[in-house]
C-alpha cells in the first residue's frame, strides 16, 4: 500500500489556529521556546534559532515521507508551539473489511506537542487537542487516537488524562529520551465510542478556561 500523504490541513477554533508548520515559523518558535525552559526536561523542544531551524527541517522531512503532519500552534494570534499527527497510515487488513480505506487513517497518534511558557496553564492545549481529536474522529472517522509521553513526565501525563484519554500502560525502554537516557513511554488512547463523552468534557474545560480568562 502506498504511503498516505495528508492534504493540507488548517484547523480553526475560537482562540487556537492549527496550520501547517513552515520554515517561516523558525523565529517565532525560537522565541516561544526561549520564554522559559523549566518544563522541557522530557520534551524534544528546540533551543534557539538554529535549534528551531533544525527542528522544523526534521519535521518537514518527516512530513514529506508520510511519517508526521506537523502544525504550528497559534494562540490568540501568536505562534506558541507545535503539535502533530503521526502514525496515520491506513491499516492493512488481512481479510476484506468494510473498514478498509486508502484515503484516510484508521487510527492516528497526536504528539510532538510543546507550548511556550506563556501558553501553558491556559486553554490553548485543551482547544488544540479538541481540534485534532474532532478532525480525527469526525472527518477521518478513525477508530482510535493514541497519545504517549515519557513515563517520568508527570505533568504531561496529568494533562493527557485531563483531556479524557485512558491510560493503557508503559512500554519499557521504548525510545531515546530527550535528556539522553533510554525512555520508557506511558501510552494513552481514546477510541471512537468514547469520543462523544470526551468531546463534551473538552467543551466544558474550554468553557471554564474562557470564563477564567474573562474574569482574571
Amino acid at each position: 500500500m502506498e504511503t498516505l500523504h495528508l492534504p493540507e490541513l488548517v484547523l480553526r477554533g475560537r482562540d487556537v489556529l492549527l496550520r501547517p508548520l513552515s520554515h517561516d515559523d523558525v523565529p517565532a518558535l525560537a522565541a516561544a521556546s526561549g520564554e522559559s525552559r523549566a518544563h522541557y526536561q522530557y520534551n524534544p523542544v528546540p533551543d534557539g534559532v538554529q535549534g528551531a531551524a533544525a527542528y522544523v527541517e526534521h519535521a518537514l522531512v518527516s512530513k514529506a515521507n508520510g511519517l508526521r503532519y506537523p502544525f504550528a500552534i497559534s494562540y490568540r494570534g501568536r505562534i506558541v508551539g507545535t503539535t502533530s499527527y503521526s502514525d496515520y497510515q491506513p491499516w492493512k487488513w488481512q481479510v476484506p473489511s468494510e473498514h478498509q480505506r486508502a484515503d484516510r487513517p484508521n487510527a492516528v497518534e497526536v504528539g510532538y506537542t510543546w507550548l511556550a511558557a506563556s501558553a501553558q496553564r491556559t486553554g490553548c492545549n485543551t482547544e488544540a487537542k479538541f481540534l485534532l481529536f474532532q478532525h480525527a474522529f469526525e472527518v477521518w472517522q478513525v477508530h482510535c487516537v493514541c497519545l504517549r509521553t515519557d513515563v517520568r513526565n508527570l505533568r504531561s501525563r496529568r494533562a493527557i488524562e485531563r483531556v479524557g484519554a485512558t491510560f493503557e500502560g508503559v512500554r519499557r525502554a521504548h525510545s531515546p529520551g530527550a535528556d539522553g537516557t533510554v525512555r520508557s513511554s506511558a501510552f494513552f488512547s481514546i477510541i471512537a465510542e468514547e469520543w462523544p463523552s470526551v468531546r463534551e468534557r473538552l467543551r466544558g474545560l474550554m468553557g471554564e478556561a474562557r470564563s477564567s480568562a474573562e474574569t482574571g
